[in-house]
């Protein structure tokens, strides 16, 4: 009955149930004709659940949501203001001696971290070697063991994470984390939300900041569909949108280009490149070595939790620790 009628509104499921009852009714006139009565009442279900996805009340929502934006006039977002932090240090974020230990698992050992502003700085190493874990000490989701960790000169060690979303950090997950029976706008004012931000409290300026950073991820058009009917690609896009209208100092990427096919990913890149362009400061994880090097200035090589290299990306990228930690042996490095 869920399935029918559609599993995201309660509307959906009175449709189902009132339509498994009522289709037996309707044919009941055939179930003189052995097996007919039984076919055509399993072919019904089984088209709708084909061709109605989202059930019949999904359908047609859909169908008002297309003929709506057909007979309304279209709406040009304005364009997304990237502060960067403001005025400040050159340095957004300052890592001294951080650690996270799980037990006697030393997740994360003692790893200093120094994010200047403006750029893509690059964390990377092989599976395990405590890179998620540094992201998630970083933005709060974990508690330092040891350490320091300062956001545009501000102690934000102890603070919780919308204390340091507050502060100026956004982030995105390597899991999509979104709102999926809401809408694509709905999920992005919910980053707008960021207290103390210029829209705070403003609700106009609200849902203008959050169009504009739709349309900045090229999905403004999109912006009153339920983002669980958006591709793979298109969910990843409206992450990093909602992270955008907070309008952050610092921008956390945990493998954003993780599930991505290739032309998905050729759209991150100049999507990155057009957030670092704006002077947002980007701190991203990713396994794709094509993609940190096209768009990260800076690398920082993690190894079983400990850093192993740290420089500009065209140098981290040749230095026989880096490469040995990837290869798993000791290369042959040119006397």
């Amino acid at each position: 009955m869920v399935l029918l009628g559609g599993v995201a509104s309660p509307i959906g499921a009175v449709i189902g149930t009132g339509l498994l009852i009522l289709i037996p009714e309707w044919l009941r006139f055939l179930k003189s004709i052995p097996g007919l009565y039984l076919a055509i009442y399993g072919a019904a279900v089984i088209l709708i659940v084909l061709f109605m996805p989202d059930g019949i009340w999904g359908y047609l929502r859909g169908q008002l949501d297309r003929f709506k934006r057909a007979v309304l006039p279209s709406r040009t977002a304005a364009t997304l203001a990237l502060s960067g932090g403001g005025e400040g240090t050159d340095t957004v974020m300052e890592v001294r001696g951080l650690s996270k230990h799980f037990g006697g698992l030393k997740a994360v050992d003692e790893v200093d971290l120094t994010i200047k502003r403006g750029g893509v700085h690059a964390l990377i190493g092989p599976n395990g070697s405590g890179k998620t874990t540094t992201l998630n000490v970083l933005s709060g989701l974990y508690r330092a063991t040891a350490g320091t960790i300062k956001l545009n000169g501000q102690d934000v060690t102890d603070l919780p994470p919308h204390a340091r979303t507050k502060a100026g950090l956004g982030r995105t997950f390597q899991n999509i984390r979104l709102w999926r029976s809401m809408t694509a706008l709905e999920n992005v004012m919910v980053g707008a939300e960021r207290p103390g931000s210029a829209v705070d409290n403003d609700p106009a300026a609200l849902l203008a900041r959050a169009r504009a950073a739709l349309a900045f991820v090229d999905l403004e058009d999109r912006a009153d569909e339920v983002v669980a009917n958006f591709s793979y690609g298109h969910q990843r896009a409206v992450e990093i949108a909602r992270a955008l209208a907070g309008d952050p100092a610092l921008l956390l990427l945990d493998e954003p280009g993780a599930g991505l096919n290739s032309s998905e990913k050729v759209e991150l890149r100049n999507l990155l490149k057009r957030i670092s362009a704006r002077g947002l400061t980007i701190l991203i994880i990713d396994h794709d070595m094509t993609l940190v090097s096209e768009v990260a200035q800076h690398i920082t090589v993690l190894n079983f939790g400990r850093r192993i290299a740290n420089g500009y990306s065209a140098d981290v990228l040749k230095h026989p620790d880096v490469i040995a930690a990837y290869l798993g042996t000791t290369p042959d490095v040119p006397a």
